[in-house]
């Protein structure tokens, strides 16, 4: 089985001070908010609050059409966030390659949507897991319905792993594969790079959906052998409605287009059109240009505290909280995915006793405990558990130990309630 190997050298976070950075903290109206819910949406620091808000008052203007001052300092405003962020994943070509969408989901429905219409034809398989979110599944059966291609599936074994031992059968004659950087309910962290290896001997793109990875660990796209990357803002304490499809800049030249209208064109005629250049053949009408300097904000922000050192820290909470959750329920806490810490991302997707998780999230939300309850989006892993849903705690940066005790603490309450 392949592992992640982690160095151990970083710098502690220090919560104390980021906890003051998140405005939220401190409306609360005197009560104590444990927020772990980061792996749905993150919370948002005040310089990136800051940012957005001070685009919006001193230089709102639509961005490449201007030739007026704020117009201009609005373009290079928004540039500069792309490549910003197109750095922050290791982008070789950060300005051409970085295409601002509207979150993750939209940057895989771009990609399924574009290569049916400009590369797989009927018949081409795509390799997908049993762990996808269903964002990188749905896009996949729309075109196995409306164009006939052939999915896949590597399946996921009993320790919340994917199961390799076929995996040349599985990739043979396909022509991408499009695989989660870390699961949102298992946590896994698939061994990404060795399967895009393994895919591109085979001959097929690789795609990573990079939702929960690209927040909490360094991320290179080089490194992880990825042709595509998609991820989203407000999972990484940016804004909503905001997310990043990275690609190869000769894969994307070989794409048509997404949508039509305006600034994706360098000529229109009344017979046909002309493409513009990359990456703003994929962007077309006005886009999320606030957002986008929002998330260019908290990725300033992500890198002054060190991606290392939040891996670091989200590592010490998962072990942390692991130790107290089974010291003190025992049999009755199933905690779902990999036993190894180092093989997981900072989320706990759990069954506790035979009590339904939307009653376990609602009596955690009277003390402040705030949870989700559900399917997470991937129905398809829930059946192959064998459940309909778990209760998932999730880490970010403002979280520490003292989270996972008050989680504790309230289970304790939930489990006297229900005898």
């Amino acid at each position: 089985m392949e592992r992640m190997n982690t160095p151990t050298t970083a710098t502690p976070l220090n919560v104390t001070e980021i906890r003051k950075d998140f405005p939220i903290f401190t409306h609360q109206n005197g009560k104590a908010l444990y927020f772990l819910d980061s792996a749905a949406s993150s919370q948002k620091p005040l310089s990136v609050l800051q940012a957005m808000d001070n685009y919006y008052s001193t230089t709102h203007a639509n961005v490449h059409r201007g030739v007026y001052q704020i117009a201009e300092h609005a373009t290079e405003l928004y540039e500069g966030a792309r490549v910003k962020i197109g750095r922050f994943i290791g982008a070789p070509n950060p300005a051409r390659e970085t295409i601002f969408t509207k979150n993750a989901t939209e940057s895989i429905n771009l990609l399924s949507t574009c290569l049916t219409r400009g590369r797989l034809k009927k018949g081409d398989v795509v390799v997908l897991t049993e762990m996808e979110h269903h964002a990188n599944l749905v896009p996949w059966l729309i075109a196995k319905e409306q164009f006939g291609i052939e999915l896949r599936y590597i399946k996921v074994d009993s320790e919340g792993y994917l199961a390799l031992d076929n995996i040349d059968e599985i990739l043979s004659g396909a022509k991408v594969l499009s695989v989660t950087l870390a699961s949102n309910v298992l946590g896994t962290l698939p061994p990404v790079a060795h399967l895009a290896e393994l895919a591109h001997k085979h001959g097929a793109i690789v795609i990573g959906d990079g939702a929960q990875f690209v927040p909490h660990m360094v991320t290179d796209v080089t490194d992880l052998g990825l042709d595509f990357l998609a991820f989203t803002g407000h999972k990484m304490l940016g804004p909503t409605g905001i997310g990043v499809l990275w690609g190869k800049s000769e894969l994307l030249e070989a794409l048509p287009p997404f949508m039509g209208g305006g600034d994706m064109i360098t000529d229109v005629t009344l017979d046909g059109f002309t493409p513009n250049e990359l990456p703003w053949k994929f962007e077309a009408g006005t886009p999320p240009i606030a957002e986008a300097i929002g998330l260019g904000a908290a990725v300033d922000y992500l890198q002054d505290l060190g991606m290392q050192n939040i891996r670091e820290h989200e590592i010490k909470l998962l072990s942390y909280a692991f130790e107290r959750l089974e010291s003190n329920f025992g049999k009755n806490i199933v905690i779902h995915g990999p036993r190894n810490i180092q093989d997981r991302g900072g989320v706990i997707s759990f069954d506790f006793r035979d009590i339904h998780p939307h009653d376990i999230s609602q009596i955690l939300d009277q003390s402040g405990v705030c949870v989700r309850a559900g399917h997470h989006c991937a129905k398809p892993l829930m059946r192959h558990l064998g459940i309909a849903a778990t209760a998932r705690a999730s880490f970010h940066i403002y979280n520490e130990p003292a989270d996972v005790d008050a989680l504790v603490d309230a289970l304790g309450k939930a489990q006297a309630f229900f005898g």
